[in-house]
């Protein structure tokens, strides 16, 4: 069993406040780790979910009596899909407010409902938490690091959704894959304004996945899908917030010589990627492993940063005569600089970059990945 890091923050932060929320991408978990938590709670728990619409007429009533009613003799209250239920954020104030000895646990697969629904009225009452696919510092629990090592490829194919990664044999896997992208990630975004074309959002996520490690243009996005570029910004917002994508903006303090304005855009799912342009060759036969490797190593940089509240930001970097850097780390004032190379321990020095930052450049490898994430 796969021990989530997740299960001991949420133990530490419902200590400490009346109200944990858990956001991030469908089938990631959150359900099973929710129950296994209260499971093992000696707090008195009630799950129940936002998708039934009992449970939707009792938090959206804004009736403290009702709720009162509804909670009375529980000590924690779990809500699973919780964004599914308006006036949420209300009606968890008020019984916080109002009934001492309970407290909240929310999941949902959509930060812009969940956390915009309930932020403002909790206000110092909640602590927002993001389970995300199973990263491999979780995987330690139950391998060493020659065994995650033996299984890298096989995690930059088929990525790390738990039931991507508990299947059995390849084709499950990519059965499973598809299924998650074809039949739930998109689910949040196809209801949220009312968007019906899900080609479109398709076709704008293929034309990313094909991208990954590279600078995206909107307007190009844009004239491929025959769109807008607001339409296009709108629904990339949607697919970030939906824990799909991940942008990655650029690092620059002379804009005279460094790119500014451009980005890049992540999956926080290798396998999404593959499911999307339909390729889950080894990487022996692809031409595409860079950046798949790219992929992989920031987007396990990311969950650890979100895991352990480490408090950095992440760029990348170009100048204007062509050179560039993957990942730009700036925390407590120091800048850190990395390149991402499947299997190359050693790039040439970038003097632009090192004569105006004073910062040096580590290459990230098969070699020594696991002591970066």
């Amino acid at each position: 069993m796969i021990k989530r890091i997740l299960y001991d923050r949420i133990d530490k932060f419902i200590n400490n406040y009346n109200v944990v929320i858990i956001c991030g991408p469908r089938q990631v978990g959150k359900t099973t780790l929710v129950k296994e938590y209260i499971a093992e709670s000696p707090a008195r728990s009630k799950f129940v979910t936002g998708d039934d619409i009992r449970i939707e007429e009792v938090f959206s009533s804004r009736n403290l009596d009702i709720i009162k009613e509804f909670v009375s003799g529980y000590e924690l209250v779990v809500i699973d899909e919780a964004q599914r239920i308006n006036n949420l954020g209300i009606s968890i104030k008020l019984a916080v407010d109002n009934l001492k000895n309970v407290k909240f646990i929310l999941t949902g697969s959509s930060s812009f409902e969940l956390i915009g629904e309930v932020g403002e009225p909790l206000v110092g009452r909640k602590k927002s938490l993001y389970l995300f696919p199973i990263s491999v510092s979780e995987l330690g629990s139950i391998y060493n690091n020659f065994e995650l090592k033996q299984i890298l490829e096989e995690l930059l194919v088929f990525g790390l959704y738990p039931r991507v990664f508990t299947a059995n044999t390849k084709e499950d896997k990519i059965e499973t894959i598809n299924e998650i992208v074809n039949s739930y990630l998109l689910r949040d975004i196809l209801r949220f304004e009312g968007i019906k074309k899900s080609s479109l959002i398709i076709k704008i996520l293929r034309l990313l996945a094909f991208q990954v490690g590279s600078e995206v243009s909107l307007n190009e996005i844009a004239t491929n899908c025959n769109l807008d570029v607001k339409t296009v910004q709108r629904y990339i917002d949607l697919l970030e917030n939906s824990f799909i994508i991940y942008e990655l903006g650029a690092f620059s303090r002379n804009p005279r010589k460094e790119i500014t304005k451009k980005k890049k855009f992540y999956f926080y799912d290798n396998g999404v990627i593959n499911s999307l342009i339909s390729n889950f060759n080894r990487l022996e036969l692809r031409d595409d492993s860079g950046k798949l490797w790219e992929n992989f190593i920031f987007m396990e940089k990311i969950k650890r940063k979100f895991y352990t509240d480490d408090y950095v930001n992440f760029y990348f970097w170009r100048n204007r005569s062509g050179k560039e850097l993957d990942l730009v780390e700036e925390k407590d004032g120091k800048l850190m600089a990395y390149e991402f190379k499947i299997s190359q321990d050693k790039i040439k020095k970038i003097k632009d970059w090192e004569d105006t930052y004073k910062s040096d450049i580590k290459v990230i490898s098969k070699a020594n990945f696991l002591d970066f994430i």
